[in-house]
């Protein structure tokens, strides 16, 4: 039944209900959106300024990527670590994200996305704080452990939040602001890590941190969290801010309260619960594309920019800088793109490039065992590596995080998202810890295994993978489901 927010609310609403629709910022009806406020598709300041906040976790991840391949020469050179103490401290991110990504769904489920994000936050400053300061490889270590943990319910908690707050017609763009700001993160790290010192670059990593801290006061919890947990009033005044005064949300929180109802008639699902065959095909897409997304190579790329480089014959600091100035342009073409083209077009368009970018790649590393070849191995190397980080940033590097988002009911989110975002970190341990040894193998067998596995990405894709763009949270939700079941 619609509901008009009395006075009363309004007064005993908490200081972030007051953004955007206090005298000083205006009535949020009269703000600029998207779309016009009479509706609950509207685009709000509120939305704008909470997603903002939101991803500048994203920042601090994407900066934590970037960080390991231009910080090492300075790193080993002043801690004096060897190759190993050094891959180490690579790769033992992936160890924090993964015990992060275990926890990250329940936690945000019994405090709250806010709370959580404010959580991850300060372990990750902690983290760079243990790097800029560090005199040994311990400090080092602990470090980066601490920022993987932060990192692995960042990845979770960041993209569910914007989901739940988000207006359907335009999730797709403000979940892709995840992926926009941890690619200006990593380009921010390649660019300015070969001229800085790595201890300067890591306090750099600090400030998306503090401002996300102090941001997070001045956002609202996810209405839908608070609809789970009981909180009526909470949820209905949230929703309203959200979507705008003058928008009629009436309909929207029906169908919120009337999917978690029916959700939550279902067990609230442990592990084991998730894999009734009622979620089997929610299952299969999201982890399907984060084991994708992972063996297709795209981790140890990001690692270890330079030393690929370096290993063809190429400028690891040109590459790395070229790579930084393309990621831009490129993840700013998927966040426009998102809610136009859909998110299955640009996965099958971002997985496809990837593919070839590292079949040059490969074709590089064999050329360069052949004489005379090594002007056309320098070349076809860097094509191929801007290739596969352009369309990487298009699509495959965070819509398989947007998708995770959108295809959980509410009563086995936590448990499911924990799950995908697990063998997310758990595939990135394994393809960043074996790199190297796969490279003394075969440098161009390494990249024609990740060419191969992104031609396959794109079948998983076509055949497997729905479009959600669009649609309600609860249509995609039940979608699925009665999909499996041949209902549809």
């Amino acid at each position: 039944m619609e509901r008009q927010i009395s006075v009363e609310e309004g007064l005993l609403a908490k200081p972030y209900q007051n953004y955007g629709t206090t005298s000083d910022c205006g009535d949020t009806a009269s703000l600029p959106s998207i779309r016009n406020s009479s509706g609950s598709d509207a685009t709000t300041a509120v939305v704008v300024f909470s997603t903002l906040v939101a991803v500048s976790g994203s920042f601090c991840y994407g900066i934590a990527v970037g960080y390991s391949s231009p910080a090492e020469a300075g790193i080993v050179e002043d801690l004096g670590l060897s190759i190993a103490a050094y891959s180490v401290f690579g790769s033992i991110m992936t160890i924090g994200g993964m015990l992060g990504a275990i926890l990250s769904g329940k936690i945000a489920d019994i405090f709250g996305r806010r709370n959580v994000m404010w959580l991850s936050e300060l372990i990750c400053t902690l983290g760079w704080l243990a790097i800029a300061f560090a005199k040994d490889a311990l400090w080092l270590d602990s470090g980066r452990l601490l920022i993987g943990f932060g990192a692995g319910i960042i990845s979770y908690v960041i993209p569910i939040y914007v989901a739940e707050i988000s207006p359907k017609d335009f999730r797709g763009v403000f979940t892709a602001f995840h992926q926009l700001m941890n690619t200006f993160g990593c380009s921010l790290a390649y660019f300015f890590g070969n001229v800085i010192p790595w201890r300067i670059l890591a306090l750099i990593g600090v400030i998306p941190c503090v401002l996300q801290l102090i941001g997070l006061f001045f956002i609202p919890e996810s209405p839908r969290w608070l609809v789970k947990i009981g909180k009526e009033k909470e949820f209905e005044t949230t929703l309203q801010n959200l979507r705008g005064k003058g928008a009629d949300i009436s309909q929207e929180a029906a169908e919120i309260r009337d999917h978690i109802e029916i959700s939550q008639k279902h067990s609230e699902a442990r592990l084991l619960n998730l894999f009734q065959r009622r979620y089997a095909n929610s299952l299969i897409i999201g982890v399907g594309l984060m084991l994708l997304q992972q063996f297709g190579g795209a981790s140890a790329m990001a690692y270890y920019t330079i030393s690929i480089f370096e290993k063809a014959g190429a400028s690891g600091s040109i590459g790395s800088r070229g790579i930084a100035i393309i990621q831009i342009p490129a993840v700013i073409a998927g966040v426009l793109l998102m809610d136009k083209a859909g998110r299955k077009p640009l996965l099958m368009i971002s997985a496809c490039g990837m593919a070839f970018g590292c079949f040059l790649i490969g074709l590089s590393f064999y050329l360069k065992e052949v004489k005379n070849m090594n002007d056309a191995a320098h070349i076809l190397v860097l094509v191929g590596f801007m290739g596969c980080s352009a369309f990487n940033s298009i699509g495959l590097a965070g819509i398989p995080f947007i998708i995770m988002s959108e295809i959980f009911p509410i009563n086995v989110k936590a448990s499911a998202g924990s799950l995908v975002i697990l063998i997310c970190w758990s595939c990135s341990w394994i393809v960043t810890y074996t790199f190297n040894f796969m490279m003394q193998w075969s440098s161009a067998g390494t990249f024609f295994i990740f060419s191969g596995i992104g031609f396959f990405t794109v079948l998983f894709v076509a055949k497997i993978v729905p479009e959600t763009k669009g649609r309600t949270l609860e249509e995609i939700q039940d979608s699925i489901i009665t999909s499996f079941a041949g209902l549809r």
